[in-house]
């Protein structure tokens, strides 16, 4: 690493959620390197100190620190994450919502919400937006969201955003991270003029461990596609790294980057109005006053 004065994110605060293992824990090390307080945020205290000072070890950077969450797929959690951010640092310049899973068979949270939608999206809207004032304050501050190629082709049923008339994993999978494409755009908007920039970003097939939760043939079949076609955890990292560290990135906003390019994205991802309809229900399920506009 180079000396803190010449580090490019040194005397930034970064936040990388799911950050114990796969590819956030390979953008956290990245940003140690580059000289960020970096905070590793993950399920269990054990795991997120554990990674947090692996990190340190390798990247020598002694500002790396830990944040256990419960689950963030519970809103629950989510608050709880964001009020101890926004107590333990005044400034944070870097969000990394990295935390997303891919869930075969349907499952709902003890506070009611379908899996996929909770933790996919409505964590990552709740996380911004809690911390939203604290982003302007720190402006210029950076929101990276980590999509997928998975959205292209997918499509939205409002009626239906928890999935409960019918569930397909990779579909419902697809979906959320359309509607997290969406959330990226309407954020973006919103947080015009402000200083903050919030894109999204496909990582590519990696692997990562992606959807062994699972278990069973499921698990067993991800792990030999990843083993065949999958690009490595640190080849993954680059374009989340790239978007938010890259100087020539400090006014573009609202973007999808893969490969460490802009690209447009599949077409229902660019439907504006259907953004800003997106981020309205997400408003009224969570009850969050909504950003300006």
């Amino acid at each position: 690493m180079t000396a803190a004065g010449e580090s490019p994110l040194a005397n930034r605060v970064a936040v990388v959620t799911g950050a114990t293992s796969g590819i956030g824990r390979e953008v956290a090390l990245r940003l140690a390197h580059l000289g960020a307080t970096t905070v590793v945020v993950g399920r269990g205290p054990d795991r997120a100190a554990r990674a947090a000072a692996e990190i340190v070890a390798t990247t020598g950077n002694p500002h790396v620190e830990s944040l256990p969450v419960d689950d963030l797929a519970l809103m629950s959690s989510t608050r709880q994450l964001a009020a101890a951010l926004e107590n333990r640092y005044p400034a944070i310049h870097v969000l990394v919502n990295n935390a997303g899973a891919y869930f075969r068979r349907r499952e709902v949270t003890t506070e009611g919400r379908e899996r996929t939608f909770a933790l996919n999206v409505l964590s990552p809207y709740v996380l911004t937006s809690l911390l939203a004032r604290r982003l302007i304050a720190s402006a210029p501050a950076r929101v990276v969201n980590v999509a997928s190629a998975a959205h292209r082709g997918a499509r939205v049923d409002f009626s239906d955003l928890q999935s409960s008339q019918r569930y397909r994993g990779f579909a419902v999978y697809g979906r959320s991270k359309l509607e997290l494409i969406w959330l990226t755009r309407e954020f973006a908007r919103r947080f015009s003029g402000t200083g903050v920039t919030v894109n999204a970003v496909h990582p590519g097939f990696v692997r990562s461990g992606f959807g062994l939760n699972n278990g069973g043939g499921t698990a067993f079949a991800l792990k030999i596609l990843a083993g065949l076609f999958g690009r490595t955890v640190a080849r993954g990292a680059e374009t989340p790294v790239f978007v938010v560290a890259a100087p020539e990135l400090s006014a573009q906003t609202g973007g999808y980057y893969s490969n460490s390019k802009l690209v447009p994205g599949g077409s229902e991802s660019r439907d504006l109005t259907k953004a800003h309809q997106f981020f309205e229900t997400c408003s009224l399920m969570e009850d969050i006053p909504p950003l300006p506009g």
